[in-house]
């Protein structure tokens, strides 16, 4: 209750009220995207007696329209359809804010993954607290709310970097919103060579795999940049794995960050450790003759509880030599 008065405060209007995982359902998940409520199943479909009584708690709490997405299949897809009212209401464009920042929302779309993660909400706050007459690089940006949040912050150049056109329009539409698209770059490519030419790197491939075309990019480096890269991805550029070779993107990641400049790492893979995580970092910063000079971790806020406080969501802003 003290999170969602606070929340009001700040101007907040999308948050998570109900985390499964801690809170006794796994699986589970409830959130408040603007002026709609979203339900979300990721083990198991709930039945349409157990989604009342979700609906009539929900309710209580504000009147909203309730968005069903069942999403308990391995690919993690959304399986069912909803009335066409409610899918109306579910594809719709809507504005929510988040500390007075304002972002596009839909909770059905092209994608599977809601517009805008509620649990990097800390990575957005520190971004945007840090950023001011900093250039900033966004590595796998989404739909670039933490290029947004920089740009909010006072950032002379933010790049951002994603594969997706419709993530990259919805970072579009993001900066458009708050009237700081003239800082804002956006940069459809896959990470690899995008991050391999801005450290001033060749670009390679996989064995025998054939290069697509790609932007070419300048080196450059950045006083500010954010790596937050999916639990694994395979391209014919090179393969993401955040249990096996987080590395393969942080050396690069640290050549384009300026001496004296700042990287935010994040892991949201729930079995590896946070320290050795952070331990395995400092390593390949000091193996590229350079030091940690400071770090803070960013834990997320208190609508995503954790068992002990061993967030599955790993953040750390290395500060570096």
């Amino acid at each position: 209750m003290i999170f969602l008065q606070q929340a009001e405060q700040d101007q907040t209007d999308c948050f998570r009220v109900f985390h499964g995982t801690v809170e006794g359902i796994s699986g589970l998940n409830v959130d408040r995207y603007g002026d709609t409520w979203l339900v979300q199943s990721f083990h198991q479909t709930l039945t349409d007696e157990e989604l009342t009584d979700v609906g009539t708690v929900l309710l209580q709490q504000a009147d909203l329209p309730i968005v069903y997405n069942d999403r308990s299949l391995g690919h993690s897809r959304v399986l069912n359809i909803l009335s066409p009212a409610m899918a109306e209401i579910a594809s719709a464009e809507r504005v929510m804010q988040e500390n007075c920042i304002k972002f596009s929302t839909k909770l059905r779309h092209e994608g599977q993954d809601p517009l805008l993660f509620l649990d990097m909400r800390i990575g957005r706050e520190y971004v945007r607290a840090h950023s001011q007459d900093k250039t900033v690089l966004n590595l796998f940006s989404y739909t670039c709310g933490i290029g947004t949040a920089a740009a909010i912050g006072g950032a002379t150049r933010v790049m951002n970097v994603d594969f997706s056109s419709f993530a990259l329009a919805t970072g579009k539409a993001n900066a458009a919103l708050n009237q700081v698209s003239n800082v804002c770059e956006f940069v459809q490519s896959d990470a690899f060579p995008a991050l391999r030419q801005l450290a001033g790197l060749s670009v390679g491939g996989r064995r025998n795999q054939k290069l697509p075309s790609y932007p070419k990019l300048v080196q450059t480096q950045f006083d500010l940049v954010f790596l937050d890269p999916p639990r694994y991805a395979k391209s014919a550029f090179g393969i993401v794995d955040l249990v096996n070779d987080y590395q393969g993107l942080f050396k690069p990641a640290l050549l384009a960050t300026i001496s004296g400049g700042t990287i935010v790492c994040c892991n949201n893979v729930a079995k590896v450790e946070r320290q050795a995580w952070f331990d395995s970092l400092v390593r390949c910063v000091e193996k590229q003759g350079r030091t940690v000079t400071a770090h803070t971790w960013l834990d997320p806020h208190e609508d995503f509880p954790s068992f002990d406080n061993n967030h599955p969501l790993k953040i750390v802003a290395l500060t570096l030599s």
